[in-house]
């Protein structure tokens, strides 16, 4: 109940709540009380069916390509479909629920308006729920959104055959028949997020003892991964309080500083890391280190950091797509050209399941040469 009501105050934070305490049945049960009463003109088990059948299946695979899930489609659904509905469900129940209210207070012509307006507060919290169950940005999100009643318009035109198939399904006999066959795989739907939530409860008796940095980093990663900055940059800073060496929470706290343009602060973590090994996540720090210099108009220095971690991970297209920056900055067209092809190569030849994360460089870096070509 609390993660529902922060959902008004706070959304990125009561999603986050969702995911590591919610349960999937409250949130479908609250989207069928919300739905029973609430004068929505179609049945109450209608919205939480499509969200489950139709629309939480197409965030899903939009989201593949658009923001970049690693991983085949079953492992995908296989980890984030009952993450997803449960969120969905609670958004739906917490944007429809003022319907309700004014139904009792606002006159029947009013509540049409309030009805739109509440579809819309739901895609607004959609955005939220995209964000932290898949780690995505701001942009694939809204992009997410924006195309996720894609599927549902489509299902509304096989409402009617959709609809007499239910009927069929409803018979007892097949009901049976059903749960012989499939009743197992029904019962692991929630696995991927109770999976998820035992994790974080470990991780979370673990983060009790004050000299535990690795449980600290964790839960970091954790937040993250959910775009909760603030609270992951503040276990970071626990796990360096507690380590002043550990290398993984310097390196994710310089590059949350670089992102946010504290250059000065993200150099002392990444030259941390190098101190204690420049080899750190396949020698990354330099990589993250020619992007910084690269911000700070250091173009100089930024090449030969680039250039030394292009040595290091030659099939690394975001590496290789600043190399290219930095040379072109020099005046070095040549050479930025030849990074800039470098990069989409890496791109197309990456293994599948990052193809969708690498694709971003390599349309960078197409981008660059057209210009070199007019240019």
């Amino acid at each position: 109940m609390r993660a529902f009501f922060l959902l008004f105050v706070r959304p990125g934070a009561g999603m986050g709540e969702i995911l590591d305490q919610g349960s999937l049945l409250f949130s479908c049960v609250a989207a069928l009380l919300v739905g029973a009463l609430t004068p929505i003109p179609f049945s109450f088990y209608v919205p939480l069916l499509a969200l489950a059948a139709v629309y939480v299946p197409g965030i899903l695979l939009l989201a593949i390509p658009i923001a970049g899930l690693g991983g085949g489609v079953g492992t995908i659904f296989n980890r984030d479909y009952s993450p997803m509905l449960t969120c969905s469900a609670m958004a739906w129940a917490a944007a429809n629920l003022p319907v309700l209210i004014a139904a009792r207070i606002l006159p029947d012509e009013l509540l049409g308006i309030v009805f739109v307006a509440a579809q819309v507060y739901f895609l607004f919290l959609m955005f939220f729920a995209v964000r932290t169950v898949f780690g995505a940005g701001n942009v694939a999100a809204i992009g997410v959104v924006a195309l996720s009643w894609l599927p549902v318009f489509g299902a509304a035109f096989l409402w009617g055959p959709f609809q007499h198939l239910l009927g069929w399904i409803a018979s007892p006999f097949v009901l049976l028949y059903l749960y012989y066959f499939f009743g197992r795989d029904l019962g692991n739907i929630g696995e991927g997020m109770r999976r998820q939530q035992n994790f974080r409860r470990m991780m979370d008796v673990a983060a009790i003892n004050p000299h535990d940095a690795d449980a600290q980093y964790q839960l970091g990663l954790i937040y993250l991964e959910r775009r909760q900055f603030t609270e992951a940059a503040r276990r970071f800073n626990n796990a360096v309080a507690i380590d002043a060496k550990d290398a993984g929470s310097h390196f994710q706290l310089g590059r949350m500083d670089r992102e946010q343009g504290r250059l000065k602060e993200a150099l002392a973590h990444f030259q941390e890391v190098i101190s204690v090994d420049e080899g750190y996540q396949q020698h990354e720090v330099l990589r993250e280190l020619g992007t910084l210099y690269l911000a700070a108009g250091q173009n100089k220095d930024a090449r030969d950091f680039l250039e030394e971690y292009a040595e290091k991970r030659a099939y690394d297209p975001e590496g290789l797509y600043y190399a290219g920056e930095a040379y072109e900055r020099l005046g070095e067209s040549g050479k930025a050209r030849e990074r800039y092809e470098q990069a989409t190569e890496a791109a197309r030849t990456a293994p599948r399941y990052r193809r969708a994360q690498m694709a971003k460089w390599s349309r960078s870096a197409q981008r660059q040469l057209r210009k070199l070509a007019i240019s």
